[in-house]
């Protein structure tokens, strides 16, 4: 019987070999806590992913308002509303895909800064739009420089993060991301649609002033010959008491073995395949959750929903839960380990999306029509709920378990699918890789906000979250079999482990 890929750490069974310590890397890892530079330079890649999330919700507030404007170029109907939402994953797809070639071909670092030209070029569309295709062309511009991003930067910030903080720095992508969401929904309350696009302006403008004094990738620049500016990149990341030389030492031995790319033959090898097939499957689970359509629909699901609440405090107040969960990941990932946190993150939005289900399924009805896609006419077909009350707690329901369903993905699935990418893909792969896994994401996430409104206006709104919900048990699974626990490890050793074992996947 094979071994699986991975076990529970112990006695008989340890994941990777530990390192006599104290070494001069672990030495030199507890130093990074506190060098500033390493934080600042995360910080900087990362409000990429500020303007990521941003554009990704930016629907959310602005679909309800064209669908009642009064100039007959913007308004919007069910179809054209359902294309506004989810032509941003089809962006996101070619900017994943196009990570795959300018991830190597530029490096980290200058691609990040590239994603800046179709942000800017996508709000500016959006802000000064007059026809649908401006606000198509304009969605479609941001979700290519979302996709980008998505690919380069979690592997900037593993790249150049030592291992002993590379899970908490690994999730402020993820982090941004979701505050990047938080701000356009609290500036949704007080703004016009197209405000909200100038105001997205900004954090990019600051990403690509701030990534112009940042250091490239010391990984990527030995992997081109570069070794002097590695070395100072790795010396400017690190304190001053740290022994950079060693850590300079391990990378560059590891880049030397792997010198060339990786060809199609080589890409047979279990320990190239096996690590590029868990970063995907966890991708593409990820986005089977549910979370993109639940994020762009978010206030048309409320809107459709018996809510006490107005839709738009209901989805404000979605975000900031969201928000408090992925810090409270990014503080417990490197304590609890990566697995852990996705075994109870699935566990959270399997009960979560049960209950989005059973409540459309059951519960009360709107007192009145008011949905901004029509969906409150579609999500009761075939049951006799009770009307709700205004002051009903049980409209608070919805609500919740969306509250839920956010913090149970952003204390797991949401950070640690991209930390994981970032982690254990082999370097000689990396940057292709992880531009697949962008490409195979974003391809799958608009599959699912394209067809999401037909599949309720087909079956009833009750039914993707049943979907989601089972989709939810089979993440339990396969966490247990497959995904490794690469808490305090670092890149080498986690790609010596895939170079050693073997697994059912082989």
């Amino acid at each position: 019987m094979q071994e699986p890929l991975l076990g529970a750490e112990g006695l008989d069974y340890d994941t990777f070999p530990e390192k006599p310590p104290p070494s001069p890397g672990e030495r030199a890892r507890v130093g990074a806590l506190q060098n500033k530079r390493v934080f600042l330079a995360t910080f900087a890649a990362v409000l990429g992913n500020f303007s990521f999330g941003y554009a990704l919700v930016y629907t959310s507030p602005v679909i309800p308002a064209l669908e009642h404007s009064s100039d007959p170029d913007l308004h919007l109907t069910k179809t054209q509303a359902s294309w506004f939402g989810s032509v941003f994953t089809l962006g996101a797809a070619a900017g994943g895909l196009s990570a795959m070639v300018l991830n190597d071909l530029l490096g980290r670092k200058l691609s990040i800064m590239f994603s800046a030209i179709p942000s800017a070029a996508g709000y500016a569309l959006m802000a000064g739009a007059h026809g649908l295709w401006m606000l198509l062309l304009g969605r479609t511009l941001t979700g290519f420089a979302g996709g980008l991003t998505a690919a380069c930067i979690p592997v900037y910030v593993s790249e150049i993060a030592p291992a002993g903080v590379r899970g908490a720095l690994g999730a402020t992508p993820q982090l941004m991301a979701v505050f990047g969401s938080l701000s356009l929904y609290a500036l949704g309350l007080l703004l016009p649609w197209r405000w909200l696009a100038v105001a997205g302006e900004g954090p990019v403008l600051i990403m690509v002033l701030l990534l112009s004094f940042m250091p490239n990738s010391p990984r990527f620049l030995l992997s081109r010959g570069r070794d002097e500016e590695a070395l100072q990149a790795l010396t400017w990341l690190r304190p001053a008491d740290a022994d950079v030389h060693w850590e300079f030492e391990q990378i560059q031995d590891n880049v030397r073995r792997q010198s060339s790319r990786v060809s199609w033959a080589e890409a047979r090898d279990p320990h190239i395949y096996r690590p590029v097939l868990i970063a995907l499957l966890m991708r593409f689970l990820q986005q089977l959750t549910g979370i993109t359509p639940i994020l762009v629909y978010l206030q048309p699901i409320f809107d459709s929903t018996a809510v006490l609440l107005p839709p738009k405090d209901d989805a404000a107040i979605v975000g900031a839960v969201r928000l408090l969960s992925v810090l409270i990941a990014a503080f417990t990932m490197d304590l609890a380990g990566r697995k852990v946190l996705l075994f109870v993150s699935a566990t959270i939005m399997f009960a979560a999306n049960l209950t989005l289900g059973l409540y459309v399924q059951f519960g009360p009805r709107p007192l009145a029509p008011n949905s901004t896609v029509s969906l409150e006419t579609l999500s009761l077909a075939g049951t006799e709920q009770p009307p709700a009350t205004p002051t009903s707690y049980l409209t608070l329901v919805p609500l919740l378990a969306t509250m839920f369903f956010i913090m149970g993905y952003a204390m797991g699935w949401g950070p640690i699918t991209w930390l994981l990418m970032s982690e254990i893909l082999p370097l000689r792969a990396r940057g292709v890789a992880s531009g697949l896994c962008v490409l195979v994401s974003w391809l799958t996430a608009f599959v699912l906000t394209k067809s999401f409104l037909l599949v309720v206006k087909a079956f009833s709104l009750q039914v993707p979250f049943f979907f989601f919900a089972a989709i939810c048990l089979v993440s339990l699974v396969f966490t247990g079999c497959c995904v490794p626990e690469t808490k305090g490890r670092s890149l080498e050793q986690i790609e010596s482990f895939f170079s050693r074992r073997r697994s059912f996947l082989h």
